[in-house]
């Protein structure tokens, strides 16, 4: 779905696990990190695309994670003039995003990539809070930081709990 002004919807998934570090993944075949994300599609709500994207990417259910938060607001970011499919309709210009932070429940072994029959990811790592904004490609460096800085607290604050 493409608003108005050119930006598809989307969601960003961040999943930390008891110790606050944050799973990044790798993209099949590239050198690019990234937290899990898609799109919503039509009749979808920001949370229900959020899960069928975390199953489709890394395998987990509603089950395997245990939500502690999301944005506010849509959080948006514009692709560089050489990545926008000028010859697409309707133009895409960018994305805009709402950011759900998730806690693992399950073990890690429950993390798959085989659960869609095209996977996107080939790796993934648990890293810390100033990892992803550093590695996902430059592009969407601000909306990451933008997502931390709103979601972070909540991040430290599940793992002083546990700790």
């Amino acid at each position: 779905m493409i608003d108005a002004d050119g930006f598809r919807a989307n969601v960003g998934i961040i999943i930390a696990n008891d110790k606050g570090e944050l799973l990044i993944a790798k993209r099949i075949g590239q050198d690019a990190w990234q937290f899990p994300q898609g799109g919503i599609g039509r009749g979808e709500s920001p949370q229900q695309a959020m899960y069928r994207e975390l199953h489709e990417e890394l395998g987990l259910g509603p089950d395997d994670v245990e939500c502690l938060g999301r944005t506010e607001r849509w959080l948006r970011y514009r692709l560089p003039k050489r990545f926008v499919r000028r010859n697409k309709r309707p133009l895409c210009i960018g994305q805009k995003q709402i950011w759900f932070l998730l806690r693992l429940r399950s073990d890690e072994s429950a993390i798959r990539f085989d659960a869609h029959d095209e996977p996107e990811f080939e790796r993934w790592q648990w890293v810390g809070l100033d990892v992803p904004a550093e590695r996902v490609i430059f592009f969407k460096r601000d909306v990451y930081r933008r997502a931390l800085s709103e979601l972070g607290p909540l991040i430290q604050s599940a793992a002083e709990q546990d700790g």
